[in-house]
């Protein structure tokens, strides 16, 4: 699609260029019927133009033409491919606060058990913590409004608690202890997004960092990290980029950077109107001798593609996993003067080997992640679909394929050891962090005391947690059948144990190296790099 489309649609859709105007021929002719000389026009979206200006003046009701503007626009970006998007204005601010490393708001992190707001994380040195708001308290209203026990959307209470820096926001919460509601004045500030999850030791010389997206300040936290764990005597690295969906590719190309040796290729990105731009590496990258192996799944996308890709391409280190999902799409932004946007496509990455990332597209698009299980895709290498038309060679002679996605150097299957129906109606049900909840509420003033690993062991053994969750999952209707609990029980109790660290002053520090020690994935990987 050329530039011509956006002159026309930026200031309205039903503002005519006086070329098209002027192709319009009318005949007296009763009916009254109007003749359009298509051919006279001097563009393409003549057509789509004069078809808009007879509905404008000839329609038997006025129209509102901002609605139809809202409503069309969506349906030309759908024509085009899945990842084209128009984005109304609340819409593309919110999509751009996820990357910017920041928003407005008041500094919280919360789940929503039985309905009601629990805060599980105040974010320190931020303006809830300020105010006084504690981890363990339940949020009732939002200036006015109430928001527990009525079905609200999630993502509602957030645009409730959200708004512009200095601002003010009354948050009414029940506490343990206290009859009344007690209100908080509090003052919003900006609140720093990190992509960087955890990073901790896995072991004495490996090292294990968690990216959730690429955004601004992706590089800056990852170098920061990973220097810390240096520090802590890191000799490898395992990255973990699942269920990550991308970002920005300045922020993809600046960590692989980290790796590359001088000129190794990064990424390559060409379109109709792109001409071919090789991306390379500079060779000023502080981990180019570190052992890395790279986990991925269904969910890595985009800029996480193109970060495994170099890696493999470059026998730079060792890809774990199942095939990533294939969105190789460059999105380039346009703004509009109301605050909307569209993201366009404009190009495709290809992995410095020729491979196209992008999967391609078709009818079932959205369903194609839910075939891969369907076909066993997920559970076996040899279901892997890889077309032998296809097959492109790393830097040192290996065989990779194209045809979308970047397909693992070793092969892990998705875990179904310790899956039951028990297991499966605890999961639905969100029994596991109801249960943690209960125990926050009991015990909200230890755990947040609780700065260490080793007090935590100690206090989560004088639990008898599972005990507890037997009896709490009974009290809800759902009780393991024979033979289920010792299947499923090193899972669920791993999950338990892990929420209720997550309350603790150690936060998400405390929730992964608990939560992950089942996580089969990250031993194999482990296992692998260490011979």
């Amino acid at each position: 699609m050329d530039d011509k489309i956006f002159k026309i649609l930026k200031p309205m859709l039903w503002v005519l260029t006086i070329a098209a105007a002027a192709s319009l021929v009318i005949t007296s002719i009763t009916p009254r019927k109007e003749v359009v000389d298509v051919n006279r026009i001097n563009h393409d979206w003549a057509k789509l133009m004069l078809v808009l200006d007879q509905v404008d003046k000839n329609y038997v009701e006025d129209l509102k033409h901002k609605d139809v503007t809202e409503d069309l626009i969506p349906l030309i970006m759908e024509e085009l491919d899945p990842h084209s998007v128009y984005l109304p204005p609340q819409e593309l601010k919110d999509a751009e606060e996820s990357l910017q490393g920041g928003f407005d708001g008041i500094g919280i992190q919360f789940n929503v058990p039985n309905d009601t707001i629990v805060v599980n994380s105040v974010i320190t040195g931020g303006p809830s913590e300020k105010a006084g708001l504690m981890v363990g308290d339940r949020v009732v209203k939002v200036d006015d409004r109430t928001v527990a026990g009525v079905n609200m959307p999630q993502d509602t209470m957030v645009k409730l608690m959200r708004g512009p820096k200095g601002t003010k926001v009354v948050i009414s919460v029940k506490r343990k202890g206290q009859e009344e509601l007690i209100p908080f004045t509090i003052t919003r500030d900006k609140i720093p997004v990190h992509s960087v999850d955890v990073a901790y030791m896995l072991n004495d010389t490996t090292g294990y960092v968690k990216l959730s997206k690429f955004a601004r300040t992706t590089h800056e936290e990852f170098v920061a990290a990973v220097d810390k764990l240096r520090d802590q005597g890191m000799k490898r690295l395992v990255f973990d980029l699942r269920d990550n969906t991308g970002g920005f590719l300045d922020q993809a190309m600046r960590l692989a950077n980290e790796f590359m040796e001088t000129g190794e290729m990064i990424v390559y990105m060409q379109g109709k109107a792109r001409p071919r731009t090789d991306l390379r590496a500079d060779g000023k990258g502080r981990y180019k001798d570190m052992p890395l192996a790279v986990l991925i799944n269904n969910g890595s996308a985009s800029a996480s593609e193109i970060f495994a890709g170099a890696v493999q391409d470059n026998d730079r280190g060792t890809i774990y996993g199942v095939r990533s999902f294939g969105k190789g799409l460059v999105q380039e932004p346009i703004y509009f003067t109301d605050g909307s946007g569209i993201r366009l496509t404009v190009a495709r990455y290809y992995t410095p080997s020729g491979r196209c990332i992008q999967k391609p597209y078709s009818d079932d698009y959205e369903l194609e992640i839910f075939e891969r299980y369907n076909t066993g895709e997920m559970f076996s290498a040899d279901s892997i679909k890889v077309d032998e038309n296809e097959k492109y060679t790393t830097k040192g002679g290996r065989t990779v394929y194209g045809g979308g996605g970047i397909v693992p150097d070793v092969f892990v299957p998705i875990d179904t050891v310790g899956v039951t129906d028990f297991m499966v109606d605890c999961n639905r049900q969100g029994l596991q962090i109801k249960y943690a909840n209960t125990l926050l509420d009991r015990y909200a003033k230890s755990l947040s005391a609780t700065t260490t690993m080793d007090q935590f062991e100690h206090f989560y053994e004088s639990l008898d947690a599972e005990k507890g969750f037997l009896a709490y999952a009974a009290e809800n209707g759902f009780t393991p059948k024979e033979g289920e609990w010792a299947i499923s029980k090193t899972f669920i109790m791993t999950q338990v144990k892990a929420l209720i660290a997550r309350y603790t002053a150690m936060g998400d520090n405390a929730f992964y190296p608990i939560y992950q020690k089942t996580d089969k994935l990250i031993h194999i990987a482990v296992s692998n790099e260490q011979q």
